[in-house]
């Protein structure tokens, strides 16, 4: 059973992530992101993108740390605990590449509009996908036996 989660959190990475919801509620959506900051100017807008995405990092960090730290509490025998690390870093490192290219495509999506525009579509996708993955991996390990 855990194998078959550990392989879901690494093929996760990979794949487009559907609506994946947090334990503290919804992930926004990209254009619900968009919308929230739709209030401002352009260059306003485009600085309340960039402290989502700021804000999703940090999540996306101290997402990352729990799990290192509850894979270090894990109930489980030693050589499972190395494999699913590994696995973590693994799937870590597939997620950051997964992200660049969705939301690459994502901001070609705005066509012939100005670099700003674009912009802020692709830091709303990165602030939206850094939220996501930040849930999944608080989901993923939420019920592991602890030591």
């Amino acid at each position: 059973m855990c194998a078959v989660k550990l392989l879901g959190v690494c093929l996760a990475a990979y794949l487009p992530l559907p609506a994946l919801a947090a334990s503290t509620g919804p992930v926004p959506s990209e254009r619900a992101l968009r919308e929230e900051c739709g209030a401002f100017s352009q260059a306003g807008i485009r600085d309340c993108l960039a402290k989502k995405v700021e804000n999703s990092q940090k999540a996306l960090r101290q997402a990352e740390e729990n799990v290192a730290r509850t894979l270090s509490k894990w109930d489980e025998e030693r050589n499972y605990v190395s494999q699913a690390r590994a696995k973590l870093t693994a799937s870590n490192e597939g997620f950051a590449k997964y992200r660049d290219v969705q939301c690459a495509f994502s901001s070609s999506l705005g066509g012939g509009a100005i670099g700003n525009a674009i912009d802020m579509r692709r830091l709303a996708c990165i602030a939206e996908l850094n939220d996501r993955r930040a849930a999944q991996l608080r989901d993923a390990v939420s019920d592991l036996p602890l030591k």
